[in-house]
C-alpha cells in the first residue's frame, strides 16, 4: 500500500477512536492529540486548564556522582522503588542490580534465548505496572529468529545469579537484523507497554502497516494489541520509523520518541496514534503533509540518539556517536528554544537516560559496546542534576 493510503487509513482510524473512546477504556483520550490514554489514576499530573509555560531557554547539567562502574555493554535501565537500578547487558545477556548508594553490582541472572550480534542482544527492560505485587521484569531481546518481548519473575530470595525466573514470551515476530533492532520498551501512563522497533535494515518495512518493523507498538501487559490502537487487532501505534530507541512521556502524558537517521538527520518526534513519520521517504523535516516532521533534528555525528527522559520541562536525549546529552525545552509538542548540548566528549558514548525524580536523571554510558573507547571505570551510571 502506498504511504499516502496507509496514512489516510491510520489517520481516519485514529480520528474515529478519539471521537468515540474515553480514557477509561484504553483508547486515546479526548484531550490533546498525541497524549497517552489516561494516567495510573486516570488523570494527568498537570491540570488540563492550566496554560503551559516553556522552561528557560538555557539549562544546566551537573554530574553529582558515579553510581555504578565496570558494566559490560549496558543498554536498558529500570529504577526500582527503593532507588536501586536494574541494568541489562546487551552482549552478556544478563540483568544486574546496582545499589544506588554503594554502587555494588549483583547479577540477577542470564536471560536464556538471547543471540547477541551486531546491534542485537538483550536491550530494553521495564518493570511491570503491578511490580509491587507481581515482581515481573519485562525485557526486549534478539533471539535466533526475531526480536521479542518476554517477562520474568524477579525472586530476591534466590541465590545471586539465579534470581530471574524462566522467560515467558508475551510478544514475538519483530524483525531482526545485524542493525536497527530498536529495543526500547516502557509502560506508559495508561499502563500499556510501548515498544520501539527498527526496520532491521529493510527500509520497506517502515511503511508496511502489516509489518512490526520500523514502528512504535502498543500492547497490553499480556502482549495483546492494546484496546484503542489505530488499526483493529494490530499492535501498531505509529509507523514510518527507522530505528526507535527512546520513549518518554511529558507531564501531560504526551509521548516522545528518538530516532536514528541514516546519513543526514536524527530526530526527536512527538508521537500521535496512527501518524506516519516518513522513513524511508523522508528523513528529518518534510514538506509532505502525509508525514509528521520532528520536534527537532540533528546531524548524525552530533547525536545518534538512543534513550530519552523528561524532566524540568525538557526532553533529555542521550547521544551515542555525538557523545553528549541534549536538552530540548518544550512548550506543548514543540521545541520552545534551540536544543542545548552538555557533557560533550566527557564520558564518551551515552546510551540511556532515565528520570530519577525531580531534577535528577540517571545517565548510562556505552563505551564497551565495540564502538566506543572505554575508560578506566567504563561503562558507568551517573547521577546528574538538570535544569
Amino acid at each position: 500500500m502506498h504511504h499516502r493510503a496507509v496514512t489516510a487509513v491510520l489517520a481516519t482510524a485514529a480520528l474515529l477512536l478519539t471521537a468515540g473512546c474515553s480514557s477509561g477504556d484504553g483508547g486515546p483520550p479526548d484531550k490533546a492529540p498525541g497524549s497517552s490514554p489516561g494516567g495510573p489514576a486516570g488523570r494527568s499530573s498537570s491540570p488540563e486548564g492550566r496554560a503551559e509555560q516553556a522552561p528557560p531557554a538555557k539549562g544546566s547539567v551537573e554530574v553529582l556522582r558515579t553510581v555504578g562502574t565496570d558494566l559490560r555493554s549496558p543498554w536498558g535501565l529500570a529504577p526500582l522503588a527503593d532507588g536501586d537500578l536494574l541494568v541489562s547487558s546487551r552482549d552478556e545477556a544478563t540483568i544486574s542490580r546496582v545499589d544506588a548508594e554503594t554502587g555494588e553490582t549483583s547479577e540477577l541472572g542470564e536471560v536464556p534465548g538471547v543471540s547477541p550480534a551486531g546491534e542485537g542482544g538483550l536491550l530494553g527492560i521495564a518493570l511491570s505496572p503491578e511490580y509491587a505485587s507481581d515482581r515481573m521484569v519485562y525485557a526486549y531481546f534478539t533471539s535466533a529468529s526475531d526480536n521479542r518481548v518476554v517477562r520474568m519473575l524477579y525472586d530476591e530470595k534466590k541465590p545471586e545469579g539465579e534470581r530471574l525466573g524462566a522467560p515467558d514470551t508475551v510478544f514475538r515476530g519483530i524483525p531482526k537484523g545485524v542493525v536497527h533492532n530498536g529495543g526500547r520498551i516502557a509502560f506508559g501512563p495508561d499502563r500499556m507497554l510501548y515498544v520501539g522497533t527498527g526496520e532491521s535494515g529493510d527500509t520497506g518495512l517502515s511503511q508496511d502497516e502489516k509489518s512490526l518493523g520500523g514502528k512504535i507498538l502498543r500492547l497490553t501487559p499480556e502482549g495483546e494489541p492494546a484496546p484503542g490502537n489505530p488499526l483493529p487487532d494490530s499492535a501498531v501505534y505509529s509507523l514510518g520509523h527507522r530505528n526507535v530507541q527512546g520513549l518518554a512521556w511529558d507531564s501531560r502524558q504526551r509521548l516522545f520518541a528518538s530516532e536514528f537517521g541514516q546519513n543526514t538527520w536524527d530526530e526527536l518526534n512527538a508521537i500521535e496514534p496512527g501518524a506516519n513519520y516518513g522513513w524511508p521517504e523522508a528523513e528529518g523535516m518534510s514538506d509532505d503533509d502525509g508525514f509528521r516532521s520532528p520536534v527537532a533534528q540533528w546531524s548524525t555525528d552530533e547525536a545518534s540518539p538512543s534513550g530519552i527522559a523528561y524532566a524540568q520541562g525538557s526532553v533529555w536525549m542521550a547521544g551515542l556517536r555525538g557523545e553528549r546529552l541534549w536538552r530540548i525545552p518544550l512548550k506543548g509538542t514543540e521545541a520552545s528554544a534551540d536544543p542545548q548540548a552538555f557533557l560533550e566528549g566527557e564520558y564518551g558514548r551515552l546510551r540511556t537516560v532515565a528520570a530519577a525524580g525531580g531534577d535528577r536523571l540517571w545517565l548510562v554510558t556505552s563505551n564497551t559496546d565495540g564502538r566506543g573507547d572505554p575508560g578506566g571505570e567504563d561503562d558507568r551510571i551517573l547521577e546528574v542534576r538538570v535544569s
